[in-house]
């Protein structure tokens, strides 16, 4: 699903006009974004929430040249799906499967 195809189904959903629909969206991103970067976690209860983990410096390498690069730190998003997500996304999948 695209951002133009999420937009719709909300304003669908919602009963909101798309232009309505695209501000709440982009809304909700700037809103994340925000918590993710003031180090705050959201939780969105049965959905799943929104943190960030730190990732440490180590060394790589580049798989085409084989040359060794240093890799920097990194505050890295992380997503953990809630119980009820998990649940609709498995009985959609086990549902498909015995087709």
């Amino acid at each position: 699903m695209t951002k133009a195809e999420l937009i719709s189904s909300v304003a669908e959903q919602a009963g909101l006009k798309k232009v309505e629909a695209e501000k709440a969206v982009a809304a909700f991103i700037a809103t994340v974004t925000s918590a993710l970067k003031g180090g705050d976690k959201l939780s969105l209860v049965g959905f799943g929430t929104f943190s960030t983990s730190k990732r440490s410096a180590r060394k790589g390498q580049n798989p085409q040249t084989g040359k060794k690069i240093d890799i920097p730190a990194a505050t890295v998003p992380k997503f953990k799906p809630g119980k009820t997500l998990k649940e609709a996304v498995n009985v959609v999948v086990s549902t498909k499967k015995k087709k």
